[in-house]
């Protein structure tokens, strides 16, 4: 069967995957397959620090803008988008380059999906209406009953995540333990990818100027675009980093510096999770970032790395194109 090269970039948040998966896409004439489960949403650009029109000019890119917020988008189908990135790259003899944070996203894509139960309609809309009524503590209390040591390993954000919290019910009620993302793999069944990291005090340094250019750049006119669209709370879009708190700020909950501080820590939060799931997930050469250096320096020195590893076989699409 045809193929075509295929390279992955992995790394936290804000570590600069944007600016040199653009300048590899550029050099290669490479397609770009965002791998980042926040992107995916229309009119959600500042908060999630997607690629603006500017940055995107001359560039062929999949996996953004494709539900509204508050639409349901699952692994699955992001699956589907990546299978037809891959085809579009087969048809027209392009590379594939795949960048984001989303390690699940990346893992599915290197191994597929795991087979999983359907839902429980009837069960969910019970839950859901418990939750309607202000009952979330009766899942979570459920959920610790039933499943504690997955219950320990969920961040806060998905401990107050109905949505996930009645998925993860639905799974035991089907008679099948709650599989945690952080499942442990064979990384040695893994194909090796290359990864961005940088030091933390980089990082920190990037983290802030991003929040500082989101909430200078329009961050609260997008916010209140989903408040007056009646994006449901519990949707997967609010759990976006800064959205939530800009909400509060917007309702007079937070002050604009209590919510920029606490957007700030999250970031923090999510960049430090992100790599304990990398490095215990995934195969990763990493390119950490230097001090000083130019963009052009860290494309090279990734493009150096996929050199050497070679393409990757993406098992999840395997047989479907």
């Amino acid at each position: 069967m045809k193929t075509v090269p295929i390279h992955v970039l992995v790394g936290p948040t804000a570590a600069g995957k944007t600016e040199v998966i653009h300048r590899l896409a550029r050099e290669t004439n490479a397609l770009i397959l965002s791998a980042d489960s926040m992107l995916v949403y229309r009119g959600m650009d500042i908060g999630t620090a997607k690629p603006t029109l500017t940055e995107r000019k001359d560039l062929i890119y999949r996996g953004i803008d494709l539900v509204n917020p508050g639409e349901p988008f699952s692994v699955a189908d992001f699956l589907k988008e990546a299978r037809r990135a891959l085809a579009d790259c087969i048809r027209e003899n392009r590379p594939l380059l795949v960048a984001g944070g989303t390690g699940l996203y990346v893992r599915c894509l290197l191994e597929g999906l795991r087979s999983e139960p359907g839902p429980d309609w009837a069960g969910r809309i019970e839950r859901e209406k418990v939750v309607e009524a202000g009952g979330i503590e009766d899942l979570q209390s459920e959920m610790r009953r039933r499943a504690p040591e997955l219950w320990a390993s969920l961040s806060d954000s998905d401990r107050s995540n109905p949505r996930r919290l009645i998925r993860a019910l639905e799974k035991l009620d089907a008679g099948n333990g709650p599989v945690s993302r952080s499942w442990t793999p064979d990384l040695n069944l893994q194909p090796e990818v290359a990864g961005l990291n940088t030091s933390r005090a980089i990082l920190h340094e990037a983290i802030s100027e991003r929040i500082r250019r989101m909430y200078e750049g329009g961050l609260m006119e997008e916010v209140r675009g989903l408040l007056s669209d009646g994006v449901p709370s519990q949707s997967t879009a609010w759990q976006a980093i800064g959205y939530s708190e800009a909400a509060a700020y917007l309702r007079g909950e937070l002050t604009r510096t209590a919510a920029m501080e606490r957007t700030l820590i999250r970031t923090r939060q999510l960049a430090k999770r992100q790599m304990t799931w990398f490095r215990g997930q995934l195969r990763v050469r990493w390119v950490d970032r230097e001090m000083g250096e130019s963009w052009e320096g860290t494309a090279a020195r990734v493009a150096a790395v996929w050199e050497t590893i070679g393409s990757v076989r993406l098992r999840g699409l395997e047989g479907a194109t």
